[in-house]
């Protein structure tokens, strides 16, 4: 991974410092990747600090409000991808349906196999954060959150938590297992809070 040492960036101010410019999307995680031979017994989970606790089948999701949404995005490891178009459910939707408490300061993001990332629940509900299951046109593929991801592209891109499956709102700030292991608990790519100490 890379920390450290200055990087050229492309001649943008679409990119934060140090970032290298890709037309790839590199594909990074730790663990396994799932893979759902159907979405029968697909379900995501909204709890916590909450007035409506959820649980919505996949089918249930789509037929949410969707939106298409471009942005840039940019990984913690140095690389930045422009111009993504992503389809999916606006997280204010799920908002909607759950009715915070006051109470619910943060959101926790839990995916498969136990992974977990946080944030404050502002930059949940902002109006670029949604819940993706395509991207440029195409449905996601197994390597990148399929069915289901988080895209939360004003941080750095381990936020955008891939294999959704729950929504915790919470009244505090419970880092994910990335921030437990040095990186930084917030996470803004201009700011470059790449790790705890950053």
């Amino acid at each position: 991974m890379y920390f450290g040492k200055p990087r050229k960036t492309a001649p943008t101010d679409r990119v934060p410092p140090n970032q290298n410019v890709t037309t790839s999307f590199p594909v990074l995680h730790y663990g396994n990747i799932p893979n759902y031979k159907n979405l029968d017994n697909w379900t995501l989970r909204i709890w916590g600090h909450v007035i409506q606790e959820t649980v919505l089948t996949f089918d249930e999701l789509m037929k949410l409000p969707q939106k298409t949404s471009g942005n840039d995005i940019h990984c913690v490891t140095g690389w930045s991808k422009l111009d993504n178009v992503w389809e999916g459910v606006p997280t204010k939707e799920l908002v909607r349906l759950a009715k915070p408490k006051d109470s619910a300061k943060y959101v926790i993001l839990h995916a498969e196999e136990g992974w977990t990332t946080n944030l404050p629940i502002e930059d949940f509900v902002k109006d670029t954060s949604l819940l993706a299951h395509t991207h440029n046109g195409q449905q996601l593929t197994p390597e990148h959150g399929y069915p289901l991801r988080a895209v939360i592209p004003h941080l750095y891109f381990w936020k955008s938590a891939k294999w959704l499956r729950g929504i915790e709102f919470s009244n505090e700030n419970k880092p994910g297992f990335w921030e437990k292991n040095g990186y930084h608990i917030y996470g803004d790519p201009w700011k470059e809070e790449r790790l705890s100490w950053d």
